[in-house]
């Protein structure tokens, strides 16, 4: 009968791209958002345009989001669209995902019938009750950025303020302050993380005895932001911090100056290794340092992809996809698109630059396996990486980059920030690192390929805990990308697709740029005290060494006493299951590869 009717959905509940996806996704051949199109009547006064108008250009931007999630995916037309249920859930239970959602993937569990219902109730008693906030006015929202009396967010005014204070005065007790705010989630359930509970591997051991942090910050790479998302002022000072400590920065898909691939020598300065006219807030360098970029990512051979660059990396990223919007190539709009960065990118001034979906033209297995020997051979001294993003079935694909003979491969969560992002990509799309991190590391043992491949997680990895989770779910490096910026002075205005970022870090503006305020030194004392964190609970666990952590994830559990009404359900065994192999069986990089 479903091929001779069609499915009509009235809703007051749909009013974003993705509510229209999703029920487009699940069977939906129309949908008529009438709460949707009756407040923008009401508003219409306000906003002064007539509400047909009002509705007209609604429509057309549901209409835009729409085209721009399908061609994510890689479908043509919305008859392909319908009922493909290309989504996974997250948070929902099995029997409830079996009812309703067949054939969905849910790892987690979660939420049944009965919350859903319990949710609908409490939502129509806040609308219809007597909170004098909401007697005239929508709520607040915050779901893209922080409001008050709004959705919660990790970055918020107070957490952003402690570490950009304690990173500039390097005082440890103001970073152990913002570390508490980010782990205890406790009230605020922000992260699937911040659910779990670690475990000691044995008696504690005295601090000095642990791994030293000069070694474990060897392990941080900061993410790829292209020089033109960022402010050529930030992206040379993260390269700057993570040289002087032995970590990686990351050129994004933006290029790099050549003036940068040298060192540095006594009483230089940045404006006088790449020019007076390319900075606008110059920082003075020691002897010895470098603004080179020690990975160079590759997306699609273009945007500054040459073979001298190429040939000045430690490792060559080839980007398959981007964590916090899967399907879909980087973007830079037209307005971030100055002299200098044009002349990076072998492309026009003010002509935006989108690299296309499926990056690289990279179809099958075969063709990464192609380009993974054509970089070796464009540079036979660096190890070559793919970034993946987390999502159902990343296991295998890692597996078969690593059979492909990558030497590195990169889960991207879902909840990266990016630079030059339109708002719509910017939830809804990829999951938690979390969830990848452990179908990679399970796989990949299952299969006997863990010893031959590097694994590192990224997507808002901000505190000591999270790198120590991290290893205990397996990965052997961690990516940090907002979290700099914020101590490079963001202040999480959320305008960087815009090109007015106030404190010169995500922009091109020449007067915005100059008043950056960060320096190399406090993104060094960073990383050195998530390290140094990243110590003192490895002494309260018995661990001394690094190594020992990763791939235990034997060593977390669920926290107890979570009280919220919704998190009861949740069930994390499968992402704590440690895959029954031989002793001989690597869980991590086999030291003949490192």
């Amino acid at each position: 009968l479903r091929t001779s009717a069609g499915l009509v959905v009235d809703t007051g509940s749909a009013r974003e791209v993705h509510h229209f996806a999703l029920l487009a996704g699940y069977g939906a051949e129309a949908v008529c958002p009438w709460l949707a199109f009756e407040t923008l009547a009401d508003m219409a006064p306000a906003l002064k345009v007539e509400a047909k108008e009002a509705k007209k250009r609604f429509v057309k931007a549901i209409n835009k989001g729409l085209l721009k999630v399908m061609s994510k995916m890689g479908i043509s037309t919305y008859q392909s669209y319908c009922g493909a249920q290309i989504f996974e859930a997250i948070g929902l239970n099995s029997a409830f995902v079996g009812e309703y959602f067949s054939g969905t993937a849910s790892n987690v569990q979660g939420i049944g019938l009965a919350e859903v219902a319990e949710e609908t109730m409490r939502m129509h008693r806040a609308a219809f009750g007597a909170d004098p906030v909401l007697a005239n006015a929508l709520e607040a929202g915050g779901e893209y950025a922080w409001r008050t009396r709004g959705e919660e967010h990790m970055w918020t005014p107070e957490s952003i303020a402690k570490l950009q204070h304690a990173t500039r005065s390097g005082k440890v007790e103001t970073y152990k302050e913002y570390a508490k705010l980010i782990n205890d989630q406790t009230k605020r359930h922000m992260t699937l993380r911040g659910l779990f509970a670690i475990q000691p591997a044995g008696a504690p051991v005295p601090l000095e005895e642990v791994e030293p942090a000069k070694e474990i910050v060897k392990r941080f790479a900061t993410g790829a932001m292209s020089l033109g998302s960022i402010s050529t002022e930030a992206h040379s000072t993260l390269a700057i911090a993570m040289n002087r400590i032995g970590g990686k920065s990351n050129t994004g898909e933006g290029g790099e100056d050549p003036r940068r691939f040298r060192k540095v020598g006594k009483g230089e300065t940045v404006a006088g290794v790449i020019g007076d006219s390319r900075i606008e807030r110059d920082i003075p360098l020691q002897e010895g340092d470098s603004l080179r970029s020690a990975i160079k990512q590759v997306a699609s051979g273009r945007f500054g992809v040459t073979t001298e660059y190429l040939a000045n990396a430690d490792q060559i990223q080839i980007k398959m996809a981007q964590g916090a919007k899967p399907g879909e190539g980087g973007q830079l709009p037209g307005h971030k698109v100055s002299e200098y960065i044009g002349f990076l990118r072998h492309s026009v001034p003010g002509v935006g630059l989108i690299s296309p979906p499926p990056h690289h033209d990279i179809y099958s297995i075969e063709d990464l396996a192609q380009l993974i020997h054509d970089l070796k051979n464009a540079n036979p001294q660096a190890s070559i990486s793919v970034k993946l993003v987390s999502e159902t079935g990343v296991g295998t694909v890692a597996a078969g980059v690593a059979k492909a003979k990558a030497d590195h491969v990169v889960i991207a969560g879902h909840d990266g920030g990016t630079g030059a992002s339109p708002i719509s990509s910017i939830k809804h799309a990829g999951t938690p690192w979390e969830l990848g991190l452990a179908e990679t590391q399970q796989t990949l043992v299952l299969n006997r390929l863990r010893g031959r491949i590097r694994v590192q997680a990224d997507g808002q990895m901000k505190t000591g805990r999270d790198v120590l989770i991290g290893a205990l779910l397996g990965a052997d490096e961690f990516g940090f990308a907002t979290a700099p910026l914020v101590v490079e002075g963001c202040i999480m205005m959320r305008k960087c697709h815009l090109n007015t970022c106030p404190v010169g870090v995500a922009t091109q503006d020449p007067v915005l740029r100059q008043r950056f305020t960060g320096q190399p030194e406090h993104v060094v004392n960073y990383f050195f005290f998530v390290a140094e964190e990243v110590r003192e609970l490895m002494a309260e666990m018995g661990v001394r060494s690094f190594d020992e952590l990763i791939g235990r994830s034997d060593l977390l559990d669920m926290r107890e006493g979570i009280d919220h009404w919704k998190a009861r359900g949740l069930d994390f065994s499968r992402i704590f299951h440690m895959p029954e192999v031989p002793a001989e069986v690597a869980r991590q990089l086999a030291a003949t590869n490192r």
